[in-house]
């Protein structure tokens, strides 16, 4: 298969699963709620730009669980199973060679602060699935880190455009401190959703609890509802 069938098959793929999961991320309350609590003006999906509770950064806090995995891209691997028809094991070069956006969002921790207007660039949650063709029985995610961090998310948040395995900012190969050479990024949703140094996205047919979530964090993580606890 061509390079440029390769893609247009990813194109395909795409577009069957925006239209499938369309209408539910049309009403999640990143993007539908008519009452977001926040201040500021408003960011591009009409909720104020500084959730309830926030408080804007210039710096970038470092968390994690104690530990920052040293992943070398030359035994970095990405598993894609669970719930797909087309399973994946993906190698650097692999990674790198699917199609990759640049994309300028902004970053809410759960622990009060925000960063706005952050330059990402990586792949497309939205793509990766694209390629890995997801089950009709699949509803959501549950994504792993090579630290064994893990978190869940719905299909109808992991498939916005704005969501990110992002592996560039601000230019630069993101940061081992924040979860380089790979994290996920959920722009719409508290940051503990998007896992570091991610290395296997599972597909689910029913919500799984990650690591916080069992822990008494939020499954949904709205920041305009001040969403953080269970």
């Amino acid at each position: 298969m061509s390079e440029s069938e390769k893609l247009q098959r990813v194109v395909e793929a795409r577009m069957k699963l925006k239209s499938r999961f369309e209408e539910k991320i049309k009403q999640t309350p990143s993007v539908a709620d008519d009452k977001p609590m926040g201040k500021g003006r408003l960011n591009r999906h009409g909720m104020p730009v500084i959730p309830v509770g926030q408080t804007l950064t210039k710096k970038w806090p470092v968390l994690d669980l104690g530990s920052q995995p040293e992943v070398p891209l030359s035994s970095w691997r990405l598993i894609v199973d669970g719930e797909v028809e087309n399973p994946l094991q993906l190698s650097w070069d692999d990674f790198m060679a699917l199609p990759q956006t640049e994309d300028t969002s902004d970053f809410h921790c759960v622990t009060t602060w925000s960063k706005l207007d952050i330059p990402w660039k990586g792949v497309r949650f939205i793509d990766l699935a694209a390629v890995a063709i997801p089950k009709d029985t699949a509803t959501h995610i549950l994504c792993h880190g090579f630290d064994n961090y893990t978190t869940n998310i719905s299909l109808e948040e992991a498939l916005k455009p704005d969501v990110l395995l992002a592996h560039t900012v601000e230019g630069q190969p993101l940061p081992k401190e924040h979860g380089g050479p790979v994290r996920m990024i959920t722009p719409q949703l508290y940051a503990w959703k998007g896992s570091k140094w991610i290395s296997r996205i599972e597909f689910l047919a029913h919500n799984v609890l990650g690591f916080w979530e069992e822990r008494g964090y939020s499954n949904t993580a709205y920041p305009w509802r001040n969403d953080r606890y269970s």
